[in-house]
């Protein structure tokens, strides 16, 4: 197995982790609402780098033992396994550290009293619908198209495609699982590719929908920011859409017209490099909300963002019965969260996580 790729593309995730306290809004920090000049003082700059060193020993150790275990020359199940657990302790030991900055957090603010001197409002703007907030929907029209032309070739060519159809290779290129050839199996990528180009659509729907969040100390600033915010992630999300659906279609072509695997696994790389790349990028240059978009600055004044700590579990999870809002964006890190006080952002979420692990099943893959 191809450690250093996977490494190559973990790489990113680390990183991620470890720069989130950058990332998240100015008036919110480690899950916890502060004033935005609360932000810039000497001890909260200490705390985020000592949550970047914490994160980034925790993201050295993974990468030490995940040299270790290929040393080992262990076969790939072994190795998935070993991976997977790796992936699962790295991704505790990190909320833990993050737990533990968030109690910090909490008991600074108590202790500090931070703007209980200025008045906290929820600013809401009447002409934020009317901007445009995302793309349109039409371009994954591209998705769509691609995906029935793969569907029509795979129709078309389906005596070519052999009796047992590759569903699984490891990163030298080897087949290590088959399905027998029938419509269902062959029309398996061009499916899950369907269903990945309307999980896409609305996601996209939702960022549009997703509740505003404007800050009350720089309101026009504020808005403006997360415009682009909006923009740019529902470009992204356009472009993954479609890079998804031309990888699928290739890996498709690969079983109709016998491309050499090795050249999937190149393909497949780039692609997930291009796309964890994009997506780093872009939390760096545009930050939660878009606050790391340079816009108009405003002065702060007397007003502060409401303080709705107590709707925010841990800081991470929000639970409001009184907000009608199903999606919002996350208190820490970059995206969106659900209401979990919504009960039908609960049954969207379960019928997205059903469909993932149905489809496939269904397949026979």
């Amino acid at each position: 197995m191809n450690m250093i790729l996977l490494f190559t593309i973990l790489l990113p995730a680390f990183i991620s982790t470890m720069f989130i306290p950058y990332w998240t809004r100015r008036t919110e920090s480690f899950g916890v609402t502060i004033p935005e000049a609360i932000y810039y003082t000497d001890k909260l700059k200490q705390l985020r780098k000592r949550y970047v060193s914490i994160t980034g020993l925790a993201s050295i150790i993974v990468a030490i033992l995940f040299f270790l275990f290929n040393s080992f020359h262990y076969n790939d199940n072994v190795i998935a396994i070993l991976f997977s657990a790796l992936i699962f302790l790295y991704i505790l030991a990190t909320f833990f550290v993050y737990l533990y900055f968030h109690q910090v957090m909490k008991r600074l603010k108590l202790r500090e009293n931070w703007g209980k001197e200025k008045s906290q409002q929820v600013f809401v703007s009447t002409d934020f619908r009317k901007q445009k907030l995302t793309h349109s929907n039409l371009w994954f029209g591209v998705s769509f198209l691609i995906t029935f032309a793969t569907i029509a070739i795979t129709l078309r060519y389906f005596d070519h495609i052999p009796n047992q159809i590759p569903i699984q290779y490891n990163f030298d290129g080897l087949v290590t699982n088959w399905a027998t050839k029938s419509v269902r199996s062959a029309l398996a990528m061009p499916i899950i590719s369907l269903y990945l180009s309307l999980l896409f659509m609305f996601l996209n729907a939702m960022i549009a929908k997703a509740k505003q969040q404007i800050s009350a100390e720089k309101p026009e600033e504020s808005m403006q920011q997360n415009i682009v915010f909006r923009r740019r992630w529902s470009a992204y999300l356009i472009g993954t859409g479609i890079g998804v659906t031309l990888l699928f279609s290739f890996i498709q072509l690969t079983i109709i017209f016998s491309i050499n695997s090795q050249l999937i696994n190149l393909v497949t790389a780039i692609f997930v490099i291009v796309l964890v790349g994009w997506a780093i990028i872009l939390s760096i240059t545009t930050g939660q909300g878009g606050s790391r978009v340079k816009v108009a600055t405003g002065s702060n004044g007397e007003i502060i963002d409401r303080d709705d700590d107590k709707h925010w579990k841990l800081g991470m999870f929000y639970f409001n019965k009184q907000d009608p809002a199903m999606f919002l964006e996350k208190r820490f890190g970059v995206g969106w969260t659900i209401n979990l006080a919504r009960p039908l952002a609960w049954i969207i979420f379960i019928v997205i996580i059903l469909l993932a692990v149905g489809i496939p099943t269904l397949l026979g893959i």
